[in-house]
């Protein structure tokens, strides 16, 4: 009886998918500098940098894995693996993230999404999908489950309760064990250039990150929503809030949404900035904690 390597296509047999290691960098950031054209060799340079740098939970990827083909390296797939904190508890998230492979070797591309995503115990999402690449994600068992967003002026927003907002490096870190692992990863969204602002609201700490972006082709500046406790927290206190990001240069807020937020002022469009997860927790609106746009930047 033949094995299954025997009757494969010679090209086949020669097919390696392995994890990416330190010293395969190099090879990476050439496949996805001539594989995503707009985008430069110091842009991969930084994204392979701040991965290896970023605590991965242990037993998952640092960086990815890549696809050789007679030793020479046709394909790839970035990982970035990620302990997300909340006050109920901590959960393992996966953002598969800028997946290339050379046009001759397509056909085995899917062996790259198979290895990526083989984890029954972890949330996987793709956040940034190329239209052309939506069918394929959903044939690998990926699910929608955010399919538009909010264009919002806050600072519009009237009838918000007195908050004290004050960015995160100028609070003392604290000895609550409940707050201690948010606030970490407030800390580390400011160091990655995002705004974090712990929030005070009577007694409540509510916490915010917004990530500084570009749209409408780099044109408009705008702060992009990535990580709040809930949706309603960001209504709630919008102009407070709308307000203190104006005053930085940016009056516009970009927030994925289910629709037309009543509230807030702005321009929902549906069918924007569609995204998908696979696992055990479906992804809340209003968090896209260490996702490619905070780790990679635009």
């Amino acid at each position: 009886m033949k094995s299954i390597e025997a009757d494969a296509p010679r090209s086949a047999r020669k097919l390696r998918c392995r994890e990416i290691g330190e010293r395969d960098v190099a090879s990476v950031i050439d496949l996805l500098a001539s594989g995503f054209a707009f985008r430069g060799r110091r842009y991969w340079a930084r994204a392979l940098d701040r991965l290896l740098r970023h605590p991965t939970p242990a037993g998952l990827p640092k960086l990815g894995y890549l696809l050789e083909h007679d030793g020479a390296l046709v394909g790839v797939i970035l990982l970035i693996s990620s302990t997300i904190a909340s006050r109920s508890g901590s959960t393992v998230r996966c953002n598969v993230s800028s997946w290339y492979v050379k046009p001759a070797f397509r056909a085995y591309a899917s062996q790259l999404a198979l290895r990526a995503m083989h984890r029954k115990d972890v949330t996987y999402v793709n956040v940034s999908p190329a239209p052309h690449t939506r069918a394929s994600i959903e044939a690998q068992g990926l699910v929608r489950y955010c399919d538009g967003q909010l264009l919002t002026l806050p600072l519009l927003k009237r009838g918000s309760p007195l908050v004290s907002i004050v960015p995160v490096n100028r609070v003392r870190r604290p000895d609550d064990p409940t707050l201690t692992d948010e606030f970490d990863m407030l800390a580390a969204h400011a160091a990655l250039g995002c705004v974090s602002l712990w929030c005070t609201a009577g007694d409540e700490i509510v916490p915010f990150i917004f990530l500084p972006r570009r749209i409408a082709k780099r044109l408009i500046p705008v702060f992009q929503l990535v990580y709040c406790r809930d949706l309603a927290d960001f209504v709630r206190l919008a102009g407070p809030i709308g307000r203190y990001l104006a005053r930085r240069g940016r009056p516009l807020v970009l927030l994925d949404a289910p629709g037309p937020i009543p509230g807030l002022a702005g321009l929902y469009v549906e069918g924007s900035g569609p995204k998908y997860f696979k696992g055990p927790t479906k992804p809340r609106l209003g968090d896209l904690a260490f996702t490619e746009g905070v780790l990679f930047g635009g």
